[in-house]
Parts: C-alpha cells; structure tokens; sequence
C-alpha cells in the first residue's frame, strides 16, 4: 500500500489559510497548537490516546512531491507560495503524553510548535491520526475489561472503512487485544497474524468430516474447527470429536472449535458438556458474530465457557460513536499566549504552554489530572475548568509530570515497539479508578486548572472583550 500522507493529505482550508500567512509576510511567526478532545466516546469514563507514533512518522515524511504541487496551481493557487512548498518539511517540534497513557476530556495531550504555516499544514493530518486511532484503541480497552483474561483477537478488516482497517488492527493491540486476523497490520506492525477457516472451506468438501479431517491433516498443531456450518449440536460438534480423537491417536491435540452463529451462551455451554463428557476439556471455545464489550460481558456473567472472543465490526468501526471529536487549537502565536472564546463556555479554550500533572493516591491509583502554565510550579489546587468554584486539593498526592518532548527539528525522539506501548496501555488501565472504568453511569475523573492558568486565560479573556467593545 502506497504512503498515503503526502502534502495533500489536508483539508483544502488549510492549504487557504497557509497560502495567506505567506503571501502576508507572516509565514514565520511562531505559533502553538494543542490538540485535545472534549467527550469521552461511548459514554464511558476515559479514552486510550494511540496513534502518536504513526503520526509522528508521518510527520518526518511530510512534503509536497511534484504532482501534488501540479494539482495546487492547477486549483489556482500562487505559483510563488507553491514553489514555497515544494521545499517544504515540517520542522516543528511536539510534546506530548505517551502513546497508551489514559487520558481525559479537556486536557492538552499533545502540543505542536514551529512557525504558523507547518503548523497549520498539519492539523488534519494530526487530527485524522490521532482520532481514529484512540477511538478504536479505547474501544478495545472496553473489550478487554468485560472479557478479564480471555483471548480477543481482531476480525474486524473485511468491515472496516477501507484502509483504516490497517491501523485499526494497531490501534486494537494498544487497547489489549492479544491478535489480529490483518495480516497486513501483522507484517507491519510486528505482531503475529492468525486465522482457521470460514463456512467455504466446509462448503467446499462432499462432508462436513471430510473437511474437518482434511485441514487437521494440514495443521495439526493449530487445528480449530469451524462448527456450524450445517448442525453445531448433531454434526458440527461430533465430527469435531472425531476428529479430535483420530489427531490423539496420531499424537497431536486439537486446539479448538468456533462457533459464529447462534445463542452463543447456550451453544457454548453445550459444547463444553459435550467436549468434557469425551474427555476433550483441552479443546478450547472460540466465539464470533457480532460480538462488542456489553456481549463478551453479558457472556461471561451468564456462565459461558469461553476462552476466546473474535471481535469484529464493531471493534474496527468503534460501533457506537461515530468518531472522537479531538481538536487542534491555537494557544499562542508570535510568543504571546492565545485563546478561542465562544458563547459556549466549554468551547473556550486554555492558553499558553502547559503540562500536564497527574496525581496518584495510596494505593497507586489515579486520582486526578492537574494542568499549569509550563513554566509555574505544578499546582496544589486544581479548578474546574468552566466552574472554578468546583476544586479540590491534590496536596500529599504522588504526582507525574504527563507531557514530554517526542520530536524536535522534525525528527522523532520516540521509537516505541508496539508491545510496549500495548503493554503501557494495559498497567495505566489498571490504575484507573473501578467507578472511572465501568461501562454504566462512569465516575467523572477530576482534571482541573491551576490557579495561574485561569488567571491567565481571564486577563485574555478581558483584553479580548475590551478590544471587541472599542
């Protein structure tokens, strides 16, 4: 599959807004971006942040190549500002919290700073990354809390929207998935592919036993056994208990069988009665068919003996919420601090560089989130951010500083395997408070501003409504 983020990979605005900072003189000015989103997808209490080091390769391969500065002036715009580009690199730099951290509404995950046309040039791409890979990878999150210990493996590529699918299944990793069916995803992410068979393979034989018998014969060491083809109770299941004993005979075991259709509770019990009472309790369940977190839950609590869940079409699509809706916002520009102001309070924005602080209590949970202006000290008492009469004190808590510097010049600073991010992902999971996790009625996690910080963003926003009155 080509490279798909060259210079065109943007909205048309921005190439708009970019070719009138340069033609304005100004296309040097410095300027800040964070990036933050401000509801948590699927009613629940947190999102997984994934994506930052696909984006920050993507960024290290930015440019416009010859054709994509033939489509700007052949869109009319200024040969001068096009010959601009065709030079052009992104050399900013970004800091950022890491890939896997949990993260929570209104805080600034990731800061982008450079000059305002790089700066602006890659919003979309920053904004399409980041989205769509923290939605899938939180949805993955949810997933493996209903399904505890259980296998989950990604079967989602042949409904996901188009190539997506790649970085869906990376996305599904970092949110505790053990596998993936995506071979492409596999290859280039570095994690192990796997898969059995589908209804065509039984299909395509005189018999159901036949088919069986033939692909033990191929795979032995990971033979599962796809039931249900014609009868999961009188033929699917006996014929995979003969072949079952025939591989005994030969010294080789069964892995499993899959069932993908029907009541998955009731089959599944079923099968493990029949598999036991032939000595066969080795022989794994695999369930597929339309499985999401609230059904791997519902699963589990009714008893059903399963060892291994194949999530598809609603895992790769992030089935319940259409998208994240992360945005990129200007927070200073020719050095000095800016801020978005809205009749919606909580679209107004925070201003200025910042971090971001995370408080832990005793027992090594989170307990709040603190953001202050980079250069203050990290606060003692953090505010609601659009009601600051709601606070609470973080004072005696353990405390983290969040954001690091992961590019300068352009260059990454970070190379994470994804395993370790995965891996990330899954211990800051289990700091999260119970409350904060659950699916129903989540707690709401406490981020808050420093005292400063909002002392900042009122001077601005006075100075901003006295010009406005002039």
């Amino acid at each position: 599959m080509p490279h798909p983020f060259t210079g065109l990979y943007t909205d048309h605005y921005e190439l708009t807004m970019a070719q009138g900072y340069y033609l304005s003189g100004r296309h040097e000015i410095p300027a800040n971006f964070d990036y933050f989103f401000r509801k948590n997808p699927y009613g629940g209490g947190f999102v997984v942040f994934a994506g930052l080091q696909t984006m920050l390769e993507a960024l290290s391969e930015y440019s416009f190549s010859d054709n994509d500065c033939s489509y700007l002036l052949s869109e009319g715009f200024n040969k001068k500002f096009v010959d601009h580009l065709r030079d052009f690199r992104f050399r900013g730099s970004i800091h950022s919290v890491r890939e896997g951290e949990i993260v929570f509404p209104n805080e600034p995950i990731l800061r982008v700073s450079g000059n305002i046309i790089e700066t602006q040039l890659v919003e979309t791409l920053i904004l399409n990354i980041l989205n769509f890979q923290s939605l899938i990878a939180t949805k993955a999150a949810r997933m493996r809390l209903a399904a505890g210990d259980k296998s989950l493996v990604d079967f989602g590529m042949r409904r996901a929207q188009g190539t997506g699918a790649v970085h869906a299944s990376r996305a599904a990793m970092i949110g505790g998935f053990d596998g993936s069916s995506n071979a492409y995803s596999a290859s280039k992410f570095n994690f192990s592919s796997s898969g059995t068979m589908a209804h065509s393979w039984v299909q395509s034989f005189n018999s159901e036993l036949e088919a069986f018998r033939k692909f033990a014969g191929l795979y032995p060491k990971s033979t599962i056994l796809l039931v249900d083809t014609y009868d999961t109770i009188k033929q699917g299941i006996p014929n995979a208990i003969t072949v079952a004993k025939e591989m005994e005979k030969q010294g080789n075991r069964m892995t499993g069988i899959r069932l993908d259709s029907g009541d998955l509770a009731y089959m599944s019990k079923k099968a493990r009665k029949i598999l036991d009472s032939e000595g066969l309790e080795y022989v794994k369940i695999i369930v597929s068919n339309q499985l999401d977190e609230y059904l791997i839950k519902s699963l589990l609590e009714q008893g059903a003996p399963v060892d291994s869940f194949g999530v598809g079409t609603a895992l790769v699509t992030g089935k319940g919420e259409g998208a994240l809706d992360g945005v990129y916002k200007l927070t200073g520009v020719n050095n000095e601090p800016s801020m978005k102001l809205s009749d919606n309070i909580s679209k107004t924005t925070l201003p200025g560089l910042k971090n971001i602080y995370r408080y832990i209590n005793g027992d090594k949970l989170f307990y709040a989130d603190g953001i202050e202006l980079l250069e203050e000290d990290p606060p003692g008492i953090i505010y609601h951010p659009h009601h600051p009469e709601k606070n609470c004190t973080v004072k005696g808590y353990t405390r983290e500083s969040l954001v690091k510097k992961v590019m300068e010049d352009g260059s990454p600073l970070v190379n994470e395997e994804l395993a370790d991010i995965s891996t990330y992902a899954s211990e800051r999971l289990k700091q999260v408070p119970g409350e904060t996790r659950r699916f129903e009625n989540p707690h709401i996690y406490k981020v808050g501003a420093g005292n400063n910080l909002l002392n900042l963003r009122n001077k601005l926003r006075r100075q901003y409504e006295s010009t406005s009155d002039s």
